[in-house]
């Protein structure tokens, strides 16, 4: 895949590639045109991107070029090469969302206005390189599309990096771009980040606004993906701009009373001390109470709780005893699904994704009860998991019960469900009760894929998952080895 040495570009993380820029070892310009050349070379084998912008990248990345040679960097983001996913609205570029409907439907009049995601991401000076894969509409939990095929693993191009935010993670593991965005209205950043071993956050709901309002309602989210937990908060310092298209949003405050409230955290989280975690309160919870896992999930997840632990926190595994609320969650998800499909006109629902086609065939015959009992379960959750914060400040979980799959399916080969949900049981239930939760790779199967551990929060309490997880990271990070493909392969991570 190349022969970059370890000091190549694409290895850097965000604010490592910042902090050259300012002391002149580097530039932006040098650092988009490395990115750019990993695209070409690299994602041949990936399919991680749908839209690569060269002469956008490139325009920008000498604009951050300029500013820096001005003293007039915008934040400590500038200049870093940065994807989107195609779900965001990007002005001058099409948002087909996975969709072959929705191409074929394409009058070509690209969008004249950015979503808040985009904005955030363009105001705080990143050059977006492209835009980023998807399964249409976002649905589902790996990345594969009538519109643009497969979307492969960077660890293993034969097993799948998760989804729905699958491009965006396989783009970040492989080093073509240290950031990224994504959505996450089941699991969709966290999924694909314990695939492919790299960070993502679901914030709280409403901490990132969303414009236009997603189908799957008050379930989605949207938040950063990266490499290191560090880069997440910076991200994250970014995109909780306020934006009054969405009427949901809350104050930034709300989370980070202070501008770069996230950053300091992670900082405060990596600090170079023996237990930088002492009073943190965390419960374990192997299962949830209704999951079960891979053995060797279940002893990386095991060990990186342990290092919580010698990090200074004070840990309790717990039996929760949960019920699986997936049946809520149905009737919540694909509610939105067909509002998605209804709009696009008769004979629409031929045209899509054969797996949404048979899963909408299965979840349609809901009844407004139906809904209301699924929102009253939704608030019973909510109210169970708020009182584990009474006493815990996190709660810990595996990200996935198992490591990524084959491509070219919704399931693992042979498994007992169609329903993507069956194998992803400790993502959604979070997106019910609309709290923080953040992937942290931890370390890997015997047979070599990666493996994430899922920190959980109380809503609005994200800057503390933030300061965990960028404890915890540095000190696993050796259980995670860079990807077969990557943008600089041979060289240690």
């Amino acid at each position: 895949m190349g022969t970059g040495s370890a000091d190549n570009t694409c290895a850097l993380t965000a604010l490592e590639l910042t902090e050259a820029y300012r002391n002149g070892s580097l530039s932006p310009v040098e650092a988009t045109e490395d990115v750019l050349a990993a695209i070409d070379r690299v994602d041949v084998d990936l399919n991680s991107f749908c839209i690569v912008d060269h002469d956008g990248a490139r325009t920008a990345a000498r604009r951050a070029e300029q500013r820096y040679r001005d003293g007039a960097a915008v934040g400590p983001l500038d200049g870093v090469p940065t994807s989107i996913k195609d779900v965001f609205l990007t002005a001058g570029h099409p948002t087909h969302r996975g969709s072959r409907v929705m191409a074929e439907a394409d009058d070509g009049s690209a969008p004249t206005v950015d979503a808040p995601v985009t904005a955030a991401t363009l105001e705080a000076g990143c050059v977006v390189v492209g835009k980023t894969t998807t399964p249409e509409f976002a649905w589902k939990g790996v990345t594969d599309s009538l519109l643009v095929g497969i979307t492969r693993n960077p660890y293993d191009p034969s097993r799948t990096p998760g989804g729905s935010s699958g491009g965006s993670a396989a783009a970040v593991a492989a080093g073509l771009g240290p950031l990224s965005t994504g959505t996450d209205a089941g699991g969709s950043v966290r999924i694909p980040a314990s695939f492919t071993g790299t960070v993502a956050l679901k914030p709280t709901y409403g901490v990132v606004p969303m414009f236009p309002s997603s189908p799957f309602g008050t379930l989605a989210h949207a938040g950063p993906m990266t490499r290191t937990v560090t880069d997440t908060a910076a991200f994250m310092d970014a995109l909780i701009r306020p934006d009054s298209r969405d009427w949901s949003v809350v104050p930034p405050s709300a989370t980070s009373p202070e501008p770069g409230g996230y950053l300091a955290a992670a900082l405060d989280g990596a600090r170079d001390v023996e237990r930088p975690l002492r009073g943190l309160r965390v419960a374990y919870s192997p299962n949830l109470g209704f999951g079960t896992n891979d053995a060797d999930v279940e002893r990386e997840v095991a060990a990186a709780v342990r290092t919580l632990e010698d990090l200074g926190a004070a840990v309790d595994e717990i039996e929760l005893g949960l019920s699986d609320p997936v049946d809520a969650f149905h009737v919540l998800w694909f509610a939105g699904a067909a509002a998605v499909v209804k709009p696009l006109g008769e004979g629409a629902i031929d045209r899509i994704d054969p797996s949404l086609r048979d899963a909408l065939s299965r979840y349609h015959h809901f009844t407004a009860q139906d809904y209301l009992d699924a929102v009253a379960e939704r608030m019973s959750l909510g109210v169970r998991l708020g009182e584990v914060h009474h006493t815990y400040d996190v709660l810990v979980t595996p990200t996935m019960p198992i490591p990524a799959f084959a491509v070219g399916s919704d399931v693992p080969p042979g498994w007992h469900s169609p329903d993507w949900t069956s194998w992803t049981p400790y993502t959604y239930i979070f997106n019910m009760t609309q709290q923080p939760a953040l992937s942290v790779p931890c370390g890997m199967t015997d047979a070599g894929l990666p493996v994430g551990v899922q920190l959980v929060g109380k809503r609005f309490d994200d800057r503390v998952l933030i300061r965990a997880g960028a404890a915890l990271q540095p000190r696993v990070a050796d259980r995670v080895p860079r990807p077969r493909i990557h943008a600089c392969a041979g060289t240690d991570r």
